[in-house]
């Protein structure tokens, strides 16, 4: 039963720390991941280029994860590390893999705000339509974090504006409930409509004023 309970307890702190982009060291790897591939997943944490081209003419393979189903890719996204996703891509990584959480390297890097390597990502076919394990894609995850050049090419990319996510929240509800005003004033720029309502009968307008998000509840009272 101690063992089961402390199983437990291991694999809900791996899927957390997937979820908030923490890196595990090493030995949480798991057993039999390889040596050349945890130099790969070292290396990628460290933003060491070289070390990461060595593990991989040592025979890495690019997709290796560690045990929270990270791949030197998605490390790099998350870290926003240019040069080593383009290298890594170039190297065969594939953009669609997820990790534990559901997290694939296009929802990371639009967390993050990085907009250079989210249109890498879209260049080598993500597909920004992709959910997470709890059904949030690229465009919920930058449109709530404020990252408005990530929100603008998603757009670019056929992103629909008006798109409803779970719960039927929009992205400019996203935006709303975090008071991210210049993310809003781009949305509704690009056409999003202020009058769509979620599963419980609110719009953004609504949605504002409910978190006190004072700047984008100004702006869409505004008209």
């Amino acid at each position: 039963m101690k063992e089961t309970v402390i199983r437990y307890i291991a694999t809900v702190v791996l899927l957390l720390a997937g979820a908030f982009g923490v890196y595990l060291p090493a030995y949480a790897q798991g057993e039999g991941i390889g040596e050349t591939n945890r130099q790969l997943l070292v290396a990628a944490k460290d933003g060491n280029q070289a070390s990461v081209l060595a593990a991989l003419q040592s025979g890495a393979a690019v997709d290796a994860m560690n045990r929270i189903g990270d791949t030197a890719l998605i490390t790099a996204c998350k870290k926003g590390d240019v040069a080593m996703v383009r290298m890594l891509i170039e190297h065969g990584a594939n953009v669609q893999h997820m990790d534990a959480p559901g997290v694939t390297p296009l929802m990371a890097a639009a967390y993050g705000g990085f907009d250079e390597i989210v249109a890498l990502l879209l260049a080598h076919g993500a597909d920004p339509a992709t959910t997470d394990r709890i059904g949030k894609t690229a465009m919920e995850y930058a449109a709530g974090q404020g990252q408005t050049k990530v929100v603008s090419r998603l757009l670019d990319a056929g992103v629909d504006v008006n798109r409803a996510y779970k719960n039927d929240l929009t992205a400019l509800m996203w935006a709303a409930g975090y008071d991210r005003a210049d993310t809003a004033r781009l949305l509704i720029a690009r056409g999003a409509d202020r009058a769509l309502k979620d599963n419980r009968g609110m719009t953004a307008e609504d949605i504002a004023v409910q978190t006190k998000s004072d700047q984008v509840a100004r702006l869409l009272s505004a008209g």
